[in-house]
């Protein structure tokens, strides 16, 4: 969708997502960020240590999974031009076995004419499968305006 398309109010859901063993290993690969209460049963297990009493994903790992899910969500492919910020809260811990969906509420938009563009501010919500918020905040991209005819 170009940037004249975003209307303050829409609201979109995406598909879902099940977060698996497998992806939190290959997170804190990718990361370097091996900490037990992700990597380590035996650790995560040990409520003296835990407070969950079992392994956790990381919480970039849900907001990068979630940035993944926006895209499948279609309406922003070819157009986002940059992400421009984003403020982010942890509500609550993702668990390995956890299915995810994001929701996304157009939050704001400013037309920037000169350049082409303008900036769309979503609400969005990371939700587990039993509705529950994981996570949540606001993220801001700069989306192209529609070609000049």
């Amino acid at each position: 969708m170009y940037f004249e398309e975003f209307v303050v109010g829409d609201k979109a859901t995406s598909p879902t997502r099940t977060i698996t063993e497998a992806d939190i290993v290959a997170f804190a690969g990718l990361s370097g960020d091996y900490n037990e209460i992700h990597t380590s049963a035996e650790y995560s297990n040990d409520t003296t240590k835990n407070m969950f009493a079992q392994r956790i994903a990381h919480g970039i790992l849900g907001l990068s999974i979630a940035s993944g899910l926006a895209f499948q969500m279609g309406f922003l492919l070819g157009t986002v031009e940059v992400f421009r910020s984003i403020e982010w809260e942890f509500t609550a811990p993702i668990f390995i076995g956890d299915t995810i969906h994001l929701e996304a509420e157009v939050a704001e938009t400013k037309a920037f004419p000169r350049l082409g563009n303008g900036k769309v501010s979503f609400k969005i919500t990371v939700k587990k499968h039993d509705g529950s918020v994981a996570q949540r905040g606001l993220w801001t991209l700069l989306v192209k305006g529609k070609p000049k005819q």
